[in-house]
């Protein structure tokens, strides 16, 4: 697992805005927190950022920072431990999150990740050369009876296989993504044999 650090200046955009939907959004839910503890919202906030730009700038940060009255080290300390936050541009169809903790290598991560290599990019936080994906080594995802399994957004594609991941890629580049969860049939984290 590589050190979470924001995108080079380079590709940072200058200024960051909410659109006046998510605006109206982030009103609301700051008001849902009582006098004095609105940094509580740093999170959803956050994810508020990411879903609209589909990551995390140096810009969003400051500005979530300037609305909650945090520090802009506070809010970067949040945004560089959580692995949802993307810090630099991802794929435009999937950005996928591959599981590297000891079940998951235990049940075949390893495969997993050297498909990412070869199909997306060698390495690791790197657009894939027709710009629709990437890929990043994560830590639990938290399916452990699952293993090995990838996050990719909101959904968890679990009991993965090198042929069900392939065909994981496959669904997302043609546009057809698979029903989350197990890729083998078992419903939930029900035992193989049942």
């Amino acid at each position: 697992m590589s050190v979470r650090r924001l995108a080079p200046d380079a590709i940072q955009p200058a200024t960051f805005a909410f659109s006046d939907a998510n605006l109206a959004w982030i009103d609301t839910l700051i008001a849902k927190y009582p006098p004095g503890k609105q940094a509580s919202a740093v999170i959803p906030m956050l994810m508020r950022a990411q879903e609209q730009d589909g990551w995390v700038t140096k810009a969003a940060i400051e500005w979530t920072a300037s609305k909650l009255g945090m520090t802009k080290i506070r809010v970067l300390e949040v945004a560089t431990f959580y692995t949802q936050f993307l810090l630099a541009p991802v794929g435009s169809v999937a950005h996928v999150q591959v599981c590297g903790t000891t079940p998951c290598m235990l049940r075949g991560s390893d495969e997993i990740f050297d498909i990412c290599r070869k199909r997306i990019h060698h390495d690791a936080f790197q657009i894939s050369a027709d710009g629709k994906f990437s890929w990043e080594e994560v830590e639990c995802l938290g399916a452990c009876v699952n293993a090995p399994m990838v996050a990719v957004g909101s959904d968890t594609y679990e009991d993965l296989t090198p042929e069900t991941f392939n065909a994981l890629l496959d669904g997302f580049a043609a546009g057809k993504p698979p029903v989350p969860g197990p890729q083998n049939g078992r419903h939930g984290a029900v035992p193989e044999a049942a």
